[in-house]
This record gives C-alpha cells, structure tokens and sequence, in this order.
C-alpha cells in the first residue's frame, strides 16, 4: 500500500512553496515523521515529515513550484525495511566514498583502511595486487619527490579536508546563501542524508565566519575586469516582499514626517542599569525596548494609528484595535521578516528584549513560523544597525504607520540645559512613514512628537503620561 505524500496547508495566505530539496534520495527506506522535503514559501521555509514509514518513491524535483495540497511522491508501507536503516547505509556509503578520494593523503591512510576493510576479502586481495603491480617511482636527482613538500603538509594541517567541487552534495538554496554571501561549500560541514549540505549548514558556518571565506585564495590569472553576467530566478519570499512594498506604494496615500530624538537621557539610563538588567533577566537592556514601549503609549494616545482600512459591505472602513501587536524588522539571509510583538502594551523590558533576540536569532536561521509573521497593527524598523542616518520606511500593508529608527550621531544642537548655548548631543533622526487616508497630517506628528518626548524624557514611560 503506497501512502501520497502531500504538500501541507500552511496559511490561508500560502498557496504554493518551492521545493528546495529532497532530504531523502529516491530509493531510501524512510521512517515515519522524518523530514523528506525543505519546501520554500513566500513566508517561511518549512520541513515536510514523511506520513508513514517504507520506501521512498518522489515524482517531483528540487526547484518544481506545487501547489497546496500537491501530491510530490509516495511512500510503499509494504516494502520490508532493510537491516541497519537506510541512513546508516547511505552514510556508511558516503564515508567510504570519501576514505577512497583521501587514500593519496596521509591523513586519509587510517580512513581508507578502515573503510576497505568493509569490503570481502576477493576485492581487498586484488586492490593488494594492483598496488603491488605498480612500480615505485625511481629517486633522480635534481627531480622532485612525489610526496608534498613539507611547507605544504604543514599548511593542510589544522584544516578541514577540503572536497573536490564535482563531490559536493548542496540543495539549490544552500547554493543560492552560498552564492550570494561568498562562502566555499567545500568548507562548510554538510548534516543533511548522503552528506548534502543543507540551508542550515551555509547560515551556522555563515555565523561563526561573519567575513564570509576570508582566507579563501583569490582567483589567480584574471587578466582584466569581469564583465559577466547573471540572471536567477527571484525566490518565493523575495517575490512576495517585491509584490507587498508595490501594492503598499499603489494603493496608500502614503507620506512621510520626521523629526529629530536627544537620546542622552535613554543612554544615562540604559548605561547606569545595564549591568544590573543583564545579571537579573539574562539579556542586555538596548534601545528597541524604550522605543517599544514608547510607541504603545504613542498609540493609546492617538488610536487612529493603530487602525487601518478594511472593506465591509463593498466600502472601506476603519478597523481599530485596543491592542498593540508591534512588529518588528527584522534581516534574515532571506529578506526582510516581521515578526510581531503580541499585545506589547503589557510586555515588560526585559519581555520585550528577550522576545526580539529570539526573533532575531531564528530569523537567521530560518527557523520563524508562520503564525509569529501574521497580523501586526504597526510596525518599527531600526536601519541604524547597519548605518542609515535618514530613510522613508514603506508601509507594511495593511498598517496605517511604521517607524523608521536611524543611527545615533552625535552633533552640535541647543543646550536643552542652557538655552541659546551649543553642546554636543547623541541624536537620532526619527521617521514616520502613514496613510494620510487613515491619519492625517496633525495627527501624525503628533504622535512621532509623543514618541520623541517619551525617549528624551523615559519617566514618562514610568508614568505612562
């Protein structure tokens, strides 16, 4: 009895995923609840479990686009499972494989030995001869020795054994982080079946090799500038992030206010009690809880950005909110990710910097579900991280608002102190980016005023005033 193996129902808003590999070849004998397929959406990147155990037979590719509820293989529940398991087999068979490509290497003697010895007894005597047949090479003088110089063992030495390219077992969107962040597969530790290099495995050596292969070999004998060319399909995420940015431009009468934050009072604080946040919650205090809590208050000031339009009876309407779900930008080798805050007017600091670590962290390893990215009634992007001093965020539709936060700059300003005295201040510009349909122009300001004020004075936060 064959058991279809069927792509899963992710999301009412998911309707079709890229299968970016087969974890499993065509031919394994596979257990029930192992992952078979790592299937790419315009959300998220998910796993696939395999609905029952027996032998694996796929009728779909890596790279195919199938929709939800697409049948991409079988599994035959009649077929007896072999002795040992077939990922004991199939990594058996890649150690091998690789113990006969490292038998010219010193260091690949003990790995060849161990994996012929495996072998019966026929094809192990006539390796025997054939090495015997072959002649020693002969000594002449002024010649070069087969073996590797010294200088060259001592430089292999202390470093992974590194695969010829043609080896190299990677799904399509490993290659793709690959690519795109300069990273060697030969050097990166491959988990998936038969040795194939997962997603997982480029962003875990991406992470601990933040440079990308710096001690790589530049590329020898390039006698002038390159002037090739490229063109690769957009991923499923990056076509929906492409899609969502045009329909936000389209469809919101969409402007931008800003205004400048005195961030001296936040740093006093964040750096008098910093040491002592860290040693009672377990994570460091930074500045996205203060702009957090900040913007909750902002929004039960001034509901109206914290609704957005929704249709009812064939004509717009406003949908209001007595919560904050603040989302929160976050950069993934992927593309940009929104995973929400839920009801962050109750979160404590401590909550709220625990929460955006996790978020961050699973982000880059793809590892964010679904349910964490959906909803939001406003949305915080920081492009201070990666240097920005001044943008105009793009809405995140259906939302009314976001808030773009930029780097801290220190520059010459009136002494809050000492009117009509210059001193040196840490500022930040701010940025609000709305629907001037939902919000009008006032209201606006008004509300990046009342932000602006909680960050120069955080007692107000305290207060809730």
């Amino acid at each position: 009895m064959a058991t279809d193996i069927v792509i899963p129902n992710v999301g009412e808003s998911v309707t079709e995923g890229v299968i970016a590999a087969w974890l499993k070849n065509d031919g394994d004998y596979v257990e029930q609840d192992d992952t078979l397929i790592e299937l790419e959406t315009d959300k998220i990147t998910m796993e696939v479990p395999a609905p029952a155990s027996g032998v694996l037979k796929r009728s779909a590719s890596e790279g195919d686009t199938v929709e939800v509820g697409a049948v991409v293989g079988s599994i035959d529940e009649s077929a007896e499972k072999p002795s040992g398991g077939s990922s004991e087999s199939s990594k058996q068979d890649g150690e091998s494989k690789k113990a006969e490509g490292a038998a010219d290497d010193k260091d690949g003697e003990s790995k060849s030995s161990t994996a012929t010895a495996e072998k019966p007894k026929e094809s192990d005597q006539d390796s025997k001869k054939s090495s015997k047949e072959e002649p020693k090479p002969s000594k002449t003088k002024g010649s070069p020795a087969p073996d590797a110089s010294p200088a060259s063992n001592g430089s292999a030495q202390g470093r992974s054994e590194t695969k010829p390219k043609g080896d190299i077992k990677a799904t399509p969107l490993a290659e793709k982080i690959a690519g795109q962040f300069n990273i060697d597969l030969s050097r990166v530790k491959p988990t998936g079946a038969g040795s194939r290099i997962r997603e997982q495995d480029v962003l875990a050596y991406l992470q601990a090799h933040p440079d990308g292969d710096s001690d790589a070999p530049a590329s020898a004998g390039a006698s002038g500038p390159s002037r090739s060319t490229s063109v690769e399909k957009m991923s499923p995420m990056r076509q929906r992030i492409a899609q969502r940015l045009v329909e936000a431009q389209q469809t919101a009468a969409m402007l931008t206010t800003f205004n400048e934050c005195d961030m001296t009072n936040v740093m006093a604080l964040r750096k008098k009690y910093k040491e002592e946040f860290g040693e009672k919650h377990g994570v460091n205090l930074g500045f996205m809880s203060f702009f957090v809590a900040a913007t909750c208050s902002a929004l039960k000031a001034f509901p109206a950005v914290n609704s957005y339009i929704v249709e009812q009876d064939g004509k717009p309407a406003l949908k209001g909110h007595d919560f904050c779900d603040v989302a929160i930008a976050v950069s993934s080798p992927k593309g940009l990710v929104v995973p929400v805050l839920r009801n962050a007017e109750s979160m404590s600091f401590d909550e709220i910097e625990k929460a955006v670590k996790d978020y961050g962290t699973r982000a880059k390893n793809g590892k964010l579900e679904l349910a964490e990215m959906q909803g939001g009634t406003f949305t915080i992007t920081n492009g201070g991280i990666f240097g920005s001093l001044m943008s105009t965020p793009i809405l995140n539709p259906p939302q009314s608002a976001i808030l773009g936060m930029h780097a801290i700059k220190s520059r010459a300003v009136e002494d809050p102190d000492n009117p009509g005295q210059l001193a040196l201040r840490p500022m930040m510009y701010l940025a609000l980016s709305y629907d001037h349909r939902v919000v009008d122009g006032a209201g606006a300001v008004r509300f990046l005023v009342h932000i602006k004020d909680c960050i120069e004075n955080p007692e107000r936060l305290m207060l809730k005033i």
